[in-house]
This record gives structure tokens, C-alpha cells and sequence, in this order.
């Protein structure tokens, strides 16, 4: 169904371009402007891909007709889409894990291994690991903070013994007190940041299972993140001397 564009504003007189449109009853904009055809400009673009355009206009068209009120919309994407983001990142993925347990873990084999005998035998060539491995050759880094109870919960524990794995397929693991982790007012939700531009909030239920995952692209909130990992990372030892 053909939907029905809101002419927002124009700098174009009447000769039609750029202009700003909205689609009533959604949050979407459509941009008329000139299109990017030159090859090395379009290389620049991150993840353009064959379904979209990108098209230049004036920065008073921005400013002059684009939405004023300071509102949060929360942009989640799917599961398949967060994954994806552990290939498709440059340079850096970080991660600080805040929760005392984690429902997923707790319905895998290894976990009753672990409760069983106190160890597990990790698979080193599971797609996890090999995707890992693979990424790590490229001279990514992929690093984590893990919050620990004093002392640590079962949760917590099998994770100290998880990182074994982590770091085995080219993660560099630390751990931090949650007493210390106060102390520097660290936040207490999980999150991954990537390449220090975007974060991937994870959100979790009562249950602690994992219900969604929220982009954070607001260079702003990014900060906030940015010197979160920085007080984490100095703070915290290596997980083998916790």
C-alpha cells in the first residue's frame, strides 16, 4: 500500500529538492536530496548495502525541519542482527558483565558439569570458538570485565572457569569486586561496546534471561560507556589471579 509523505520543509524554492518529508503515524523520515554517486565517497559509507541510497543535503534543511523535541526511542534489533555484530565490527568488542547469574547458562550440559565435578570440559571447536579465533586473526580484539560476588555466585564461579574457553579462542578476560565496581559506579547493566561508537545494551527479565538488545548510538550516552570500560579495564586483574 502506497503510503501517504507529510512535506515537512524545503530550502528548494519550488523546484522540488532537498527537501524533508515525515510518514504520518511513524517515526520515519524520507531525505529528497541529491544522490552520492562518486565510487570513493560511497566506500566511505558504512554497510551500504544494494536496497539503499544516500543522498546530500544542506545543513539548514537539518536544522531548520528535523524533530526538536528531546525524545528517547529505544532501538532494539533481533538476536541474528546482534550476533552478526561480532563480524562486522573493526577493531574492538568489550563487554562488562554485570548479573550475579544467568538463566542461559544454567540450562547448558557444561553447567551441570561444572556443579558436578567443579570443571568442564570445554569444546575448543564449537562455531563459537572457531568464529573467535577467526576474528582474533584479523587483529580484532575482543575483551570482557566480569562483576564477581564476594564471595562468587555457582553463576559466577562456572563463568571464572568459562573464561578458560574465552580466552583459549583470543579473549582477554578480567575480573573486578562488585565492591570495587560500586565504588567506581560502574553501571549495572550488561553491555558490549563496540569500536568505542556503538553500545549493545543487554536487557534481561526477573528470570534473568536475556530479552533483548538495545543500540546505544548517541555519541553522548557512547562516552558514558567509554569511560565506564576504562575505570573497568584499569581496575580489574586477569582472571587466572582472582
Amino acid at each position: 500500500m502506497t503510503r501517504r509523505l507529510w512535506k515537512v520543509g524545503t530550502n528548494s524554492g519550488n523546484n522540488g529538492c532537498p527537501t524533508l518529508y515525515e510518514i504520518p503515524g511513524t517515526d520515519r523520515y524520507v531525505v529528497q536530496g541529491d544522490r552520492l554517486t562518486d565510487a570513493g565517497e560511497l566506500g566511505q559509507l558504512d554497510n551500504l548495502t544494494a536496497d539503499e541510497d544516500a543522498v546530500t543535503v544542506p545543513r539548514e534543511l537539518l536544522a531548520n525541519f528535523s524533530p526538536k523535541e528531546p525524545a528517547h526511542v529505544p532501538q532494539f534489533i533481533t538476536f541474528d542482527e546482534f550476533d552478526g555484530m561480532f563480524t562486522s565490527f573493526k577493531h574492538s568488542a568489550w563487554r562488562l558483565e554485570t548479573r550475579r547469574r544467568y538463566a542461559f547458562d544454567e540450562e547448558q550440559d557444561t553447567y551441570r558439569q561444572f556443579l558436578e565435578e567443579g570443571r568442564v570440559d570445554w569444546d575448543l571447536e564449537d562455531p563459537w570458538c572457531v568464529e573467535r579465533r577467526e576474528q582474533s586473526a584479523l587483529g580484532k580484539r575482543f575483551e570482557r570485565v566480569r562483576i564477581l560476588d564476594e564471595p562468587p555466585t555457582d553463576g559466577q564461579r562456572y563463568l571464572l572457569d568459562n573464561a578458560r574457553r574465552n580466552s583459549a579462542a583470543g579473549e582477554d578476560i578480567r575480573v573486578l569486586p562488585r565492591s570495587r565496581a560500586d565504588e567506581l559506579r560502574l553501571p549495572r547493566e550488561d553491555f558490549w561496546l563496540f569500536d568505542s561508537r556503538v553500545v549493545a545494551l543487554l536487557h534481561h527479565d526477573e528470570a534473568d534471561m536475556m530479552t533483548g538488545v538495545e543500540l546505544i548510538t548517541n555519541p553522548v550516552e557512547v562516552l558514558r560507556y567509554a569511560q565506564a570500560r576504562e575505570a573497568a579495564w584499569h581496575h580489574a586483574i586477569p582472571y587466572d589471579q582472582a
